[in-house]
């Protein structure tokens, strides 16, 4: 399965040191959806590219795109294109099924109270030892779903693709569209 990363990134960093693609930044963890950062690192990932990038560009809605918006802590983002392996086991939030079994309602899974949704998410990770991660909906579009993997999945993944993102992007002017928000070029 492929997933979508974007993340602040180090070029120089080897892949599962800190800021390379497949490093699990827990240091930085805390108020995060699923975080746990005491119990687990987490990586959040999305099966659309678009998906991730409105993720860390969401906060700017609204606002003119600038240059400075595509850089975390002096790093640029960049888009990775991870491969998780088909033997790896989510839990699909966005089931019915699993939300019975998990006695979860989804108005508990979509909330924006992270209180509530990390406090789930410690308790699927320890009840669900094997587990890789979790399936669910982003918060801001139903449709595309977002995937947080415990840190027990890195043997379970590898980098496909990477690439900085630029403020001329294709991926960026999408989700620059989706947040409503206005290209640098528009607004000259």
């Amino acid at each position: 399965m492929t997933l979508y990363r974007c993340f602040a990134w180090n070029e120089r960093a080897r892949q599962n040191e800190p800021d390379g693609p497949l490093w699990f930044p827990r240091p930085f963890q805390g108020d995060g959806r699923h975080d746990n950062p005491d119990v687990f690192g987490c990586l959040y990932l999305a099966e659309q590219p678009v998906s991730c990038v409105v993720e860390q560009l969401g906060r700017f809605r609204g606002q003119t795109l600038q240059p400075s918006f595509l850089l975390r802590r002096g790093l640029p983002l960049a888009l990775g294109a991870l491969e998780l392996v088909d033997t790896a086991t989510l839990i699909d939030l966005d089931d019915p099924a699993t939300l019975r079994r998990t006695q979860l309602r989804p108005s508990l899974v979509a909330t924006r109270r992270p209180e509530i949704t990390q406090s789930h998410a410690r308790t699927l990770h320890q009840r669900y030892p094997a587990t890789a991660g979790l399936r669910c909906w982003s918060t801001y579009e139903a449709l595309w779903i977002n995937t947080t993997l415990f840190d027990r999945a890195a043997p379970h993944l590898r980098l496909t693709s990477i690439r900085a993102l630029t403020i001329d992007d294709g991926i960026v002017a999408e989700a620059v569209q989706v947040l409503d928000m206005q290209s640098t070029a528009r607004a000259q």
